[in-house]
């Protein structure tokens, strides 16, 4: 189910790399090679499977930008926080 916007504001403000708009939730995280941020996506992508929920994401050299959306929901859900949640821990560990 779609969250509503205040929802949604007072979930990032647990999640400070992350910003709403467009109907989904986006971040940029920035690693220190190419190699390194290969391997943050990498882990990632296993997450995703294992959640079955996928990002919109691109990636040049050593930054990664990520974008946040349950497509048939319409906008963000629970779903979406249970990925960034997930996410936010690889990059950890990757930083």
């Amino acid at each position: 189910m779609k969250l509503d916007d205040s929802t949604i504001e007072k979930k990032l403000l647990h999640f400070p790399d992350w910003e709403y708009n467009k109907d989904a939730i986006h971040a940029e995280f920035e690693f220190e090679n190419f190699k390194d941020c290969f391997s943050a996506m990498s882990r990632i992508a296993f997450e995703c499977e294992s959640q079955n929920h996928h990002p919109e994401w691109t990636n040049v050299y050593n930054v990664l930008k990520i974008s946040l959306s349950t497509h048939d929901a319409g906008g963000v859900t629970e779903k979406d926080f249970k990925l960034a949640e997930a996410i936010e821990d690889i990059v950890e560990v990757e930083e």
